[in-house]
């Protein structure tokens, strides 16, 4: 199976999987993997197809400009801004997924909203989240693209962008452990918003213990977001 190939039945099964756990809005919303090699070539979500009947053969095949050279559809100008941008920003990731998924995207409508250190799956984003703290509107031109990605840009570390008042970018080195991550950021973030709806303060872990505990995850990041997204897969017939 050649490498587009496995992108293409990777990414639909990413966008799929997303739609059943309620990550998408409506037709909205977008992911991408740039495909390794000497050109540069992106495949993106076409819009107006849902993410539920999203098939390999669905998503569109586009070069650096977004000029269309598989498939049949629309790239949404915004997914065009956002992703080609961010992928630039920080070559580090070859999948990047933007959401407007509900737990996380509440803490980027709160004042000073941060995911806070107070459970162990928060800890596993430790050092690798960036803020964008104002709100752009549509990244309908290109200028909002690249002022979201300077953001990924500034900190190379950082594999979770949380937009003001908009939603969430998570990028990584394959669509298996971008997706982990996406999965795993929305579960800390409900654990926080349930937390703090009780009206009692968010019990902090110690620093020494957060910076342990984010070693850890590294340690298996890689090797449990492979075998979690090929079971997510097989369960879901993908």
């Amino acid at each position: 199976m050649s490498n587009l190939t496995t992108y293409r039945r990777e990414l639909a099964a990413a966008l799929r999987l997303a739609a059943k756990l309620d990550y998408n809005e409506g037709i909205c919303n977008h992911f991408s993997v740039q495909v390794p090699g000497p050109e540069e070539l992106y495949l993106f979500n076409p819009y107006g197809v849902h993410w539920l009947e999203m098939r390999p053969s669905d998503l569109l095949l586009v070069d650096g400009e977004g000029t269309l050279l598989e498939g049949e559809g629309e790239l949404e100008a915004t997914a065009r801004n956002i992703h080609i941008a961010g992928h630039r920003a920080n070559p580090r990731h070859l999948c990047l997924l933007h959401t407007h998924m509900p737990w996380a995207t509440s803490l980027t409508m709160v004042e000073g909203g941060r995911l806070e250190m107070a459970h162990q799956t928060a800890a596993r984003f430790h050092g690798r989240i960036a803020y964008n703290d104002e709100f752009g509107g549509f990244a309908s031109g290109k200028d909002e693209g690249e002022r979201i990605a300077s953001t990924a840009r500034s900190d190379q570390r950082a594999d979770v962008v949380f937009l003001a008042q908009h939603g969430v970018i998570v990028g990584g080195p394959s669509v298996a452990i971008a997706f982990d991550d996406l999965y795993f950021l929305e579960r800390a973030c409900r654990q926080q918003v349930l937390a703090m709806s009780t009206g009692r303060p968010l019990k902090i872990i110690p620093q020494q213990m957060v910076e342990s505990t984010a070693r850890e995850w590294m340690n298996v990041l890689d090797h449990q977001a492979t075998l979690h997204f090929q079971a997510l897969m097989r369960v879901n017939g993908l």
